[in-house]
């Protein structure tokens, strides 16, 4: 069986805000998202995926690892973890067994991306770079125009921003639809509008991808993934351990493979996408993943879904906090391990953007009134709960009965049992896989880097042979590259490149290294990486002539 290409369309910062779930999720009729929408209708919709944490960088490790943030180390935000030996990005698998692999542009995984992983990681990284069109691709684009950043940008900006949205299809703040967590002012119905606007952009750019596909004549042998990393970025979504920070759209078409219109209902992480894509392509999924193959390579799909999604919140910036959650398919129960903290704590950045400004300028004008011994509610007692001086220590939902999560059942006797049932599968979750959160910060980077001084991986030892150059490692969990390009002066990265985090490239193509090299030059270089440390020192072996070809 062929093996299929996989092309997967990534954003920032959304919930299932999409046309195509309207009914499903609240609100998302407001959307428009025409590629989307047929995206999903030539394929499968999944109406309940979950990201693993609130927050970008966390939720990407798990997506490209296919394990918990938690259980590996990458919960804290922007934190450089230093993940288990055994654990990979998931393109790497991919390049190993002979996949064009590529990341337009992207890197917050919460690692430092080794060379091994990509044949191309930049903002020119495309499947149609690759030297043999009949290779298999595995081709990731993500796109930044749903970030919480562009909602807040100047008209002007904002204008350019949105540059493919028609006059038609730009959302009139009026019919906005505001959570009512959120007090209904023009700030907030202004932000919403501006959001969806962007989601339209967004939509367009996944438009121009799939078109690309198509005039390749690719549609058909590639399986595309379309997904976000977590929920909106305003108040009580983006960093809030709860549906609307974690609950998130994912779209999988597979023609000849998954029917159109197929609907899953099933719990799914987006980090089961690692062992699902691996399966897909009929390669092994190995044993230390944590997430679930949703389908196999044709295309059915599992008959043993989770049970549970889970979920949790760490250190976000300066933020301190430790939330865990965990959901069936009617409640959500959220622990939270800091109760005395307020749900909405000081944070540099978003407490810079209007939505946050408007909510604590609210709060603060109730507290004047009050201290004039004035009461002149603002905001409703669900809305100021977002600005308490602490939070429950416990919390529960019914999610049927109240998708926005508006009232804590964990007192209620009528619900005891289900708070029990999922305290235990919280407890069991974690018993598990571990819980590095639960751990003072200081002591694990200290047990990752003593003396904050980060390890380096041995230098490969590379032995000349009759069947080539062999090379292996000492350092357990290293992967090692080869190239025959000589060392050059490194190329300056792009505005975009600066942005995803991308290193200078030295303009040399590495090659994963997965079998004895027989290299067509006098001077093959070899160097090793492991996930958490510092590269190894080159190594330059030079071949004698009667081997060179």
């Amino acid at each position: 069986m062929k093996q299929p290409n996989i092309l997967w369309i990534s954003t920032h910062d959304i919930n299932p805000d999409l046309g195509c779930y309207a009914g499903v999720w609240p609100g998302a009729e407001y959307a428009v998202t025409p590629h989307l929408d047929r995206l999903a209708d030539d394929g499968a919709r999944f109406d309940a995926a979950f990201a693993a944490a609130p927050i970008c960088a966390p939720a990407r490790s798990a997506i490209m690892t296919g394990c918990f943030p938690t259980a590996i180390g990458t919960m804290h935000m922007r934190t450089k973890a230093v993940p288990p030996p055994e654990v990979r990005l998931l393109p790497e698998y991919f390049r190993a067994a002979g996949y064009y692999t590529t990341n337009n542009v992207f890197t917050d995984f919460q690692v430092e991306v080794p060379r091994t992983v990509f044949d191309d990681c930049s903002a020119s990284a495309h499947w149609r770079n690759r030297p043999d069109p009949g290779q298999p691709f595995f081709a990731a684009f993500h796109g930044m125009a749903t970030h919480e950043s562009q909602i807040y940008l100047g008209e002007e900006a904002f204008a350019a921003a949105t540059s493919h949205v028609p006059a038609e299809a730009k959302h009139d703040p009026a019919g906005a639809p505001v959570p009512p967590y959120y007090p209904n002012t023009l700030v907030f119905r202004g932000a919403i509008a501006r959001y969806a606007d962007l989601i339209t952009e967004m939509d367009a750019w996944v438009g121009r991808i799939l078109a690309e596909l198509e005039e390749d004549g690719l549609s058909q042998d590639t399986i595309v993934v379309f997904w976000s990393d977590h929920g909106r970025g305003m108040p009580r979504a983006k960093r809030w351990a709860c549906e609307s920070g974690l609950r998130e759209p994912l779209l999988v078409r597979w023609p000849g493979r998954i029917a159109p219109d197929t609907v899953v209902t099933d719990l799914v992480h987006t980090m089961d996408l690692a062992p699902t894509m691996l399966a897909a392509a009929s390669l092994p999924v190995p044993h230390h993943m944590h997430g679930k193959a949703l389908f196999d390579r044709n295309g059915r799909l599992t008959d043993c879904p989770n049970e549970y999604a889970y979920g949790g919140r760490d250190r976000q910036g300066e933020t301190e906090d430790t939330i865990r959650t965990v959901r069936d398919s009617r409640f959500r129960y959220v622990r939270n391990y800091h109760p005395d903290r307020a749900p909405m704590q000081h944070n540099d950045y978003p407490d810079r953007l209007a939505t946050w400004a408007e909510l604590r300028h609210f709060a603060f004008l109730e507290a004047e009134q009050l201290g004039r011994g004035e009461r002149k509610s603002l905001l409703t007692p669900l809305q100021r709960q977002l600005l308490a001086a602490d939070k429950a220590a416990e919390e529960l939902y019914d999610l049927e009965a109240d998708p926005h999560e508006t009232r804590n059942l964990a007192e209620d006797p009528r619900h005891a049992g289900d708070l029990a049932r999922l305290r235990q599968a919280l407890d069991t979750w974690q018993q598990r896989y571990g819980d590095l959160g639960l751990m003072d910060e200081e002591t694990l980077l200290e047990e990752w880097r003593p003396g904050g001084c980060a390890r380096t991986t041995a230098a490969p030892a590379v032995v000349d042979t009759a069947d080539g150059l062999v090379a292996e490692c000492p350092t357990s969990g290293s992967s090692i590259a080869w190239t025959t390009d000589p060392p050059g002066n490194p190329a300056i990265p792009t505005p975009l490149e600066k942005i995803a985090g991308i290193p200078a490239n030295d303009g040399r193509h590495w090659h994963l290294y997965t079998t004895p090299v027989h290299p067509e030059a006098h001077t093959v270089w070899f160097q090793a990486w492991r996930l958490g440390f510092q590269p190894s020192a080159e190594v330059a072996i030079k071949v004698p002539s009667a081997l060179a070809s």
